[in-house]
């Protein structure tokens, strides 16, 4: 390795330069705000707390407990991979230039729609999940009934709400970040600590971690089991946030990787402990599930503590759940600023722009909840489409972290490691995680509930093969002619750095 390559890898700029881009984003995030915002949009309170009623229901307490420690530790090993392949592409583009750099155009084409459409339906079930919680507390403080009709102006406020904070620059959007992982953690040793002092009664250490309940229809107790396992996997989604970040991040190559494999060991030990101190707590399982308020969550806080200090707990989860969503935001929009960038997208002109005086690029921040918005409206006249919302969510992100790792697999001397790698455990976690996501695929395409109707089927699938299509789709139709990653860096570059990496 020449002198050069290795002063570049740690002079930011310079090693984006590298990748054929100029510098136009603001470099104001640190290492730990970059560990901030993807640990942020995992936000345990967020996807723990929405998805806690799934829980109850497909497999109960063990399955949610165990679930937790495995997909946890799935995830963990699968983002070290994603880490590595981050440190040697620190782009905004994050997982489909790298996609692009080790596949080819084809590879990164779909990686970045399934992207894409994976991190525009994180922001719409984050933020419609947080004016389900929303719409709880008012029911508690002014007895207002959560209607689909009312949800659906809450989540639109709040995505206003995001649009305006991100439109605001990075510096805004880092602040609140750091802010929020002291919020989360306290908020998590607030709610167990009440839970664990207050109520006069507890479950048994024998429910909490083997206690199995099925509401879904289905006999089979591993096909609930693995069911069961989306409340954690849907959890564990949005950590590619810090590689979207990558360009705003000092020291990247190495801040970045760190910035995923941290949030997500933090949100595993969190989430352990939330979870367990929230099964200790339930006063009556089918009250529980069965709740008025719609909200699982709220009703352990009110049958331990009455309505009065629930509302307080609430209105903890709500706040952390306006961070992720406003963490999300970000995230998505960075992705539609660097597929936008490489001509990948209908209007690409206008949202790669960059505010001049806020280095930001609104009209992708403005775009990304607009069309949040768009995916969630189907609420109004389904109560499946929330959980097709989910579905969109994770069905295209956790394949889109897979590509990567699999092409990476492949690439041999192509790929040039960056500082931070795995080394001789590179090959081998990135085997196991890419067939841990491929299983975890299929299993969320399953039926969730029996019998199988138009209420209660799964349409994981079939957002899945509808992305796929719409890539193909506007592969023939736009992609082939428009989009085109730069070279990489100067002709005197590519020169110097021939076979390094495609």
């Amino acid at each position: 390795m020449s002198p050069t390559r290795t002063h570049a890898r740690f002079d930011d700029d310079a090693a984006l330069r590298t990748h054929g881009y100029q510098p136009e984003l603001a470099r104001r995030m640190g290492g730990f705000g970059n560990f901030a915002i993807s640990f942020g949009v995992i936000c345990i309170l967020a996807g723990g707390m929405t998805m806690f009623g799934f829980g109850l229901t497909t497999g109960g307490p063990a399955v949610m407990i165990w679930g937790w420690v495995g997909i946890g530790l799935m995830t963990l090993m699968l983002g070290a991979c994603l880490a590595e392949v981050t440190s040697a592409f620190p782009t905004s583009g994050g997982l489909y230039y790298m996609a692009h750099r080790l596949g080819g155009p084809r590879w990164a084409w779909v990686t970045g729609w399934l992207n894409l459409l994976g991190l525009l339906g994180a922001i719409a079930g984050i933020d419609y999940g947080a004016a389900l919680f929303v719409g709880a507390f008012a029911n508690l403080q002014w007895n207002l009934t959560p209607t689909p009709e009312k949800t659906i102006l809450i989540f639109a406020g709040i995505l206003v709400l995001h649009g305006t904070l991100n439109a605001f620059g990075i510096r805004l959007v880092n602040v609140l970040n750091s802010i929020s992982v002291w919020w989360q953690l306290g908020g998590v040793l607030l709610i167990v600590g009440t839970l664990t002092l207050a109520p006069s009664k507890h479950q048994s250490a024998g429910f909490v971690f083997g206690h199995f309940n099925n509401d879904t229809g289905f006999s089979s107790p591993v096909y609930v089991a693995a069911l069961g396992c989306l409340l954690a996997a849907y959890t564990f989604c949005g950590y590619d946030a810090s590689s979207h970040l990558s360009e705003e991040t000092r020291q990247a190559q190495v801040a970045a990787p760190r910035g995923i494999v941290r949030a997500i060991a933090w949100s595993w030990a969190a989430g352990f402990v939330l979870l367990v101190g929230m099964l200790f707590a339930v006063q009556d399982y089918a009250a529980t599930q069965g709740t008025s308020t719609g909200v699982p969550p709220a009703q352990i806080f009110i049958d331990v503590l009455g309505a009065g200090a629930a509302k307080g707990l609430l209105l903890v989860v709500i706040v952390a759940q306006l961070f992720c969503g406003n963490a999300e935001t970000a995230a998505a929009s960075r992705m539609v600023y660097a597929f936008s960038r490489d001509g990948a997208l209908p209007g690409s002109s206008m949202w790669r722009r960059v505010s001049q005086r806020t280095s930001t690029p609104v009209a992708a921040v403005w775009l990304s909840v607009g069309m949040a918005l768009v995916i969630a409206l189907p609420s109004l006249y389904s109560p499946t489409a929330y959980a097709a919302v989910t579905a969109i969510n994770v069905i295209g992100i956790t394949p889109a972290y897979a590509i990567p790792v699999f092409l990476w697999l492949f690439a041999g001397r192509r790929f040039e490691p960056g500082p931070w790698n795995l080394g001789r455990w590179s090959k081998p976690l990135g085997v196991i995680s890419v067939a841990y996501v491929a299983v975890l695929t299929v299993v969320f395409c399953l039926p969730q509930t029996s019998p199988i109707t138009t209420q209660s089927f799964n349409y994981a699938g079939i957002a899945l093969l509808a992305v796929l299509l719409l890539a193909w789709i506007t592969w023939v139709t736009k992609g082939k002619r428009d989009y085109k990653v730069p070279p990489l860096g100067s002709p005197a570059q590519n020169a110097a750095f021939a076979g390094d990496v495609l």
